[in-house]
């Protein structure tokens, strides 16, 4: 059986190590790639990971492109501290490793999204896969602040089983991560972005959440997919803000 590195990036996930780990059992190495939490992150990680390494926290891409190489084993699998592999997930990856001749590079992966504690059936998260199995020496992240993905330099096939993903902790808490994902779009944003118009702070907002809630029928999941619509709007309007002041020079 071909062996396997399991990346898990951290900061300040104590409420989900052990979990997230425990999920990932099945790899030969259990990589931790900690930045700097202060809540016992790395303590935890020390006791159950195979190898914790520590890196001060750029942005997503960056931080998985320098942990990439770190591991250990020519397959990947990269899960997120809130992600979990699922029973199911775990058998198909252990069947396809155990096959010598492989025809792709990379797996998409679903995953089941979770928000305020329901699952999340439609609202534009309904077909969300990410590729997160992928052979080390032909994949890296494409360098960009949000919503980055995997370049592979080869086949990409599919998985069927799903990972298991709850962003979730707290409604203030996920408030302040889409205040942050706003600040990385607004500086990805800054290159393909002409000058800021009404279109920009009006239009694009309402679109946002006209897509998710009815389009992509976010309204079939009640308040969590009017709750997901309304947040849509909202880190699309608060991008251009933030590029707004960044091209303003200010904060």
């Amino acid at each position: 059986m071909q062996k396997l590195t399991a990346i898990i990036p951290t900061g300040n996930e104590i409420h989900n190590i052990e979990a997230v780990i425990a999920s990932v059992d099945f790899a030969d190495e259990i990589l931790v790639v900690d930045s700097f939490s202060n809540d016992s992150t790395f303590e935890k990680a020390q006791e159950l990971a195979t190898k914790v390494i520590r890196r001060k926290f750029e942005y997503p891409a960056s931080q998985k492109n320098w942990a990439i190489p770190q591991a250990a084993h020519e397959w990947i699998l990269l899960v997120d501290a809130d992600e979990r592999v699922t029973p199911e997930l775990k058998e198909e990856i252990l069947i396809l490793l155990n096959q010598p001749n492989q025809t792709h590079i990379a797996y998409w992966i679903g995953r089941m999204n979770h928000f305020m504690g329901e699952r999340v059936n439609f609202s534009g998260w309904r077909n969300d896969s990410v590729i997160r199995l992928f052979k080390r020496d032909f994949c890296k992240y494409e360098d960009k602040y949000v919503h980055e993905e995997i370049i592979a330099d080869g086949s990409v096939g599919h998985l069927k089983s799903k990972l298991y993903h709850n962003t979730y902790t707290t409604f203030d808490n996920y408030i302040e991560k889409m205040n942050r994902y706003a600040t990385w779009q607004a500086k990805d944003y800054d290159k393909k972005t002409g000058v800021l118009t009404p279109y920009h702070f009006v239009i694009k907002p309402f679109w946002g959440f006209f897509k998710h809630y009815i389009l992509q029928s976010g309204f079939r999941d009640g308040v969590v997919g009017l709750t997901i619509g309304y947040l849509q709007g909202y880190v699309v309007f608060m991008r251009y803000v933030k590029l707004w002041l960044l091209r303003k020079g200010r904060s």
